[in-house]
């Protein structure tokens, strides 16, 4: 069994620091003229999304198959297909450079509100693949690095993404830097409750909500201080401290600087 798959053949380990090598993309319809289908790609991962209900079996463990779920089957592992009629998938097959730390994946999830997205991702491929296989690749990139961040079956420390709940609001966050936001507003956003969002926040980043909005405010301001020609004013402004007293106080407790020194310091 390939190294690839974990002990429990419930998850892959996925290396995505590289881009992928697209071998063959497409839609595939199966099921119309047998119930099953068993067989192996030695050297190519195997990337479907669902429009059928059926079973895969990989490694012996068998998975669920349903309408917009989706699945990632490493290269060398046996896989076994049962279908219930006519089935169509999107699918990819594809290599993946050995580069940087592996996610631990799970091999089958459902991919809910990012099942229309996905699809409409591996559809651009399939039509780029022909004349622009680099667009193809780097569209099947994009959604490998989605199904990574899918909120998973089998949860995983290891793979240091956050808490769905804690990625959303760290987005959201980025998206508002220079604009008042509340943290009943943010975790509204994340969909989970004021307190849960707190814990979650304070349990990944060591940080309440708000002590991690002003650092990100904070870093923000030194990059713009120091990398760019924008005016003081503009770049407290930019952070959401108007107040060119409080903005000055915050640089000195965070950098031990004035706005002016962190400038001149570049």
């Amino acid at each position: 069994m390939t190294a690839l798959l974990e002990p429990g053949g419930r998850s892959v380990r996925l290396h995505l620091d590289g881009p992928p090598q697209v071998a063959n993309i497409g839609v595939g319809v199966h099921g119309t003229t047998v119930a099953r289908e068993s067989f192996l790609l030695p050297e190519l991962w195997q990337l479907h999304l669902y429009g059928y209900c059926g079973e895969l079996t990989v490694g012996g463990v068998t998975h669920s198959i349903r309408p917009g779920h989706v699945s990632l089957v490493p290269p060398g592992a046996e896989v076994r297909f049962d279908y219930r009629g006519r089935s169509e998938h999107l699918y990819a097959h594809l290599r993946l450079p050995r580069v940087g730390a592996p996610l631990p994946v799970s091999v089958m999830q459902d991919a809910g509100a990012q099942a229309a997205p996905l699809s409409g991702m591996l559809r651009q491929a399939v039509a780029a693949a022909p004349r622009h296989p680099r667009q193809a690749a780097a569209e099947v990139w994009a959604v490998l690095w989605r199904v990574a961040r899918l909120p998973r079956a089998v949860p995983d420390t290891r793979s240091g993404q956050p808490h769905p709940a804690v990625a959303a609001a760290m987005a959201y966050l980025e998206a508002r830097l220079a604009e008042p936001v509340s943290v009943p507003e943010i975790a509204r956003h994340a969909g989970v409750s004021h307190n849960h969002l707190t814990r979650l926040f304070r349990a990944e980043t060591g940080d309440t909500v708000v002590a991690y909005l002003r650092r990100r405010r904070l870093s923000r301001a030194e990059h713009l201080l120091r990398r760019s020609t924008l005016s003081i004013p503009a770049v407290a402004a930019s952070v959401g401290i108007a107040d060119l007293q409080a903005f000055n106080k915050a640089c000195r407790r965070e950098f031990g600087l004035s706005p002016r020194a962190l400038r001149a310091a570049r």
